[in-house]
């Protein structure tokens, strides 16, 4: 079974280590101890957690109901303007996503460096790798 120390737990779901041990603090999130004292969070429980966090429901609750589950939260890097497209490019936490956008859009959405954005990713066709562990 995996298990995850707080900081690992922590960067999978999005967050500080801080807000994860806040949550385990106050029940939120379930935490063992290991042989060294230090919180681990089961594999199974931090599952349950992430997809609580990612519920429709608390999506539509923040007034964003949408039909796309892929959401990444993240900050735009760079932005390369064509004649009729644009190149996005957003830091996600860990994560880089590139997208292709109408001039248009991104000049509408106002995308620039250190703009807050959201990659909101809706596909047929996804490839999953095993992350290590």
């Amino acid at each position: 079974m995996n298990r995850y120390r707080i900081g690992e737990a922590a960067g999978l779901l999005g967050v500080s280590a801080d807000t994860l041990r806040r949550w385990v603090d106050s029940g939120r999130l379930a935490a063992e101890r290991d042989e060294h004292g230090h919180r681990i969070i089961p594999g199974r429980e931090l599952a349950a957690f992430a997809r609580e966090l990612a519920k429709p429901e608390a999506r539509a609750a923040e007034g964003l109901p949408s039909s796309a589950r892929n959401r990444l939260a993240g900050i735009v890097t760079e932005v390369i303007l064509g004649d009729v497209a644009a190149q996005v490019e957003i830091q996600a936490g860990p994560f880089r996503v590139v997208s292709l956008v109408s001039r248009e859009s991104a000049e509408e959405l106002g995308l620039e460096p250190g703009v807050p954005a959201v990659a909101v990713i809706k596909s047929t066709n996804v490839v999953v790798e095993r992350g290590g562990n």
